[in-house]
Order: structure tokens, then C-alpha cells, then sequence
């Protein structure tokens, strides 16, 4: 008896892994967009969108389970207004290869420095980051002051964050999801799910991209070693300092009253700005403030971050640094 449940346990498993395998496969032929940038025998994925020109580059980190396609919708909406966006994939996410551990904002910071220094666009860049790379973002630009013209937060995580109580548990869950996550996906568990994999609401190309990593075994475990060691980013982004002078646009989604309590650690870069911006989409979610759909706040918070640096420099435009 005990024989027969385990054989017809193995039989479902094998059908479930065998018709998520076919469902990416009917899903059909598939090249994901950029190119792979040497940063010193590792590649990473950079896709560069939009015309250069003299204003900044809109330079993305995605949050955590996220890569270069999460941007899709908004690279796509900047580009038709003029403007230069580039996003990329971390090391092991997405399609790039994998990098060292741990995979703690320090490690992150040190590749995107790479990754920015072989890519051929200049700065000083305008920095967007969403979710948990707030802090990868809080790090980099303590660490590379110059490189920096201003700061656009999409619901991004902070290191006043972490001593939140609700944030610490909210953590553990996360954590508990990755572990999860990873162990399903290197099983090839969650291919059945392929379809389920683009939550934002994205382009054609951006949401083929991001089901192919949802499904990933490989990116749904460097997911998980990445959310490990959020609080060790937590504590590398807090030792360094915000410049007031940069500009900072922070966008939130969702029931602003029901998320108050996060939302003021999330505005700590806003309230420490000589010229920040506050919105809150109410329409939108976490994830969904991304899409096609409900990223016009984003859009604004863009648009106010390169008026404000316009003002600055004195002149209408700010010239890249070569």
C-alpha cells in the first residue's frame, strides 16, 4: 500500500515537473534583450534604452527576485520621452553569471561599480531603484558621491527599515520564501507557474524575460542568497552619508494610510533632500507600480529629479561628466 501511494506520489510529481518543462517550451523561441558586459571574467546583462543625449542616464536596480526586465514598461515610456535609461540583471539573477558570496549589498555595489565603469555611458547618473535595492543604491552612492546627480525611489527599502519590529518579522517571511522558492525552483517545481511570472505588467519582450527568470532555478537561489544577507546591507547602507544636495524622488504605492508607518522610514532620503518630492499611486501595488498601467507617478518623480538638477547646474541642462 505504502509502495503504491509513493510510486503514484513520484508519477504526479514527474507529470507536474514534465508539463511545467513543456509549457516553457511551447512558450516558444526566446533571446533576451542588451548585452553581456565583462566586468573582469564575469559578465552581466546591461540592456541601454533610448537616445544619449545631455541629460542624465536613468541607471535601474531592480528589487529583490528582480532583474533587468522589472523596468521594461518604464525604460520603454522614458525612452519615448527623450530620455536614457539602462537596467541590468545582478550577478546570478537573470542572465548573467553568477558572482561570489555572500551576496550582501557590499558584493553588489562592488559589481555594479564594474559593471558602470565597462559599459561606456557617463555620468553623473540619475539612480532609480525599487524595493530592496534601495539600499544597494543608499550604498552606492555613499561610496561613489561623484557619480551621482540624483536619487528616484520606487517603494525601495531603507536602513531605517530595519529597525522596524513589523519590517524584522515582514523579513523572516521573505527569507522563508526564498528557501522555499529556491528548493521548488532548482526541482523544477515552479515551471508550471511560467505563466504567472510577470506580476508588474509588462511589455511583450520585458514579460517574456521576467517568466524565464521566474522559473529560473538558478535565479530563484540567488534570490534567496540575496535576502539572507539583507540585513547585513542594511548595516553597510546605513554607515554612509546622503548628500542633501541630490535631489530625491520617493514613490510609494498602494493605502498610504495603512502603510504610514513604513512609508516615513521609506521618505527618510525625501526629508533629508534640500529638494525632494513625495507621491503616493494609490491604484498601484508593489510590484505593479512598474507596469504600463500605473507607473506615471514614476514618470513624475523622474521629471521632478532632472528640473531640480537643471535648476541646479544654471545653464537649462546638465552635461554628463566624461
Amino acid at each position: 500500500m505504502i509502495k503504491a501511494v509513493v510510486l503514484g506520489l513520484a508519477a504526479l510529481l514527474a507529470l507536474w515537473i514534465g508539463a511545467g518543462f513543456a509549457l516553457v517550451a511551447l512558450s516558444g523561441p526566446f533571446e533576451p534583450s542588451g548585452r553581456l558586459v565583462d566586468i573582469g571574467g564575469r559578465k552581466l546583462r546591461l540592456v541601454c534604452v533610448g537616445p544619449k543625449t545631455d541629460q542624465p542616464v536613468i541607471w535601474m536596480e531592480a528589487g529583490a527576485w528582480g532583474l533587468a526586465a522589472d523596468f521594461a514598461a518604464i525604460q520603454q515610456r522614458l525612452a519615448a520621452k527623450g530620455l536614457r535609461s539602462c537596467a541590468y540583471d545582478r550577478a546570478g539573477m537573470g542572465f548573467s553569471d553568477p558572482g561570489p558570496k555572500p551576496r550582501d549589498s557590499a558584493a553588489i555595489v562592488a559589481d555594479l561599480a564594474r559593471l558602470i565603469a565597462a559599459s561606456g555611458e557617463t555620468g553623473p547618473f540619475v539612480f532609480m531603484a525599487h524595493s530592496m535595492a534601495g539600499q544597494h543604491i543608499r550604498l552606492y552612492a555613499g561610496r561613489h558621491p561623484d557619480q551621482v546627480a540624483g536619487l528616484v525611489l520606487l517603494e525601495a527599502t531603507t536602513p531605517e527599515m530595519a529597525e522596524n519590529p513589523q519590517a524584522q518579522r515582514f523579513l523572516s517571511g521573505v527569507q522563508a520564501v526564498g528557501r522555499v522558492s529556491a528548493l521548488a525552483g532548482s526541482l523544477g517545481l515552479s515551471k508550471i507557474a511560467y505563466y504567472m511570472g510577470d506580476r508588474i505588467g509588462l511589455p511583450p519582450q520585458g514579460k517574456a524575460e521576467k517568466r524565464h527568470a521566474f522559473v529560473s532555478g538558478r535565479h530563484a537561489r540567488t534570490a534567496a542568497d540575496e535576502v539572507m544577507v539583507w540585513p547585513q546591507g542594511a548595516v553597510q547602507a546605513a554607515a554612509v552619508p546622503l548628500d542633501p544636495d541630490w535631489p530625491v524622488a520617493v514613490i510609494t504605492a498602494g493605502n498610504a494610510e495603512l502603510m504610514a508607518g513604513w512609508n516615513t522610514a521609506r521618505r527618510a532620503p525625501e526629508r533629508n533632500s534640500r529638494a525632494g518630492y513625495y507621491e503616493n499611486e494609490p491604484a498601484a501595488q508593489h510590484a505593479t507600480l512598474l507596469g504600463l498601467t500605473h507607473s506615471d507617478a514614476v514618470l513624475r518623480g523622474v521629471d521632478h529629479v532632472l528640473a531640480a538638477i537643471e535648476r541646479s547646474a544654471g545653464s537649462g541642462k546638465i552635461a554628463p561628466q566624461t
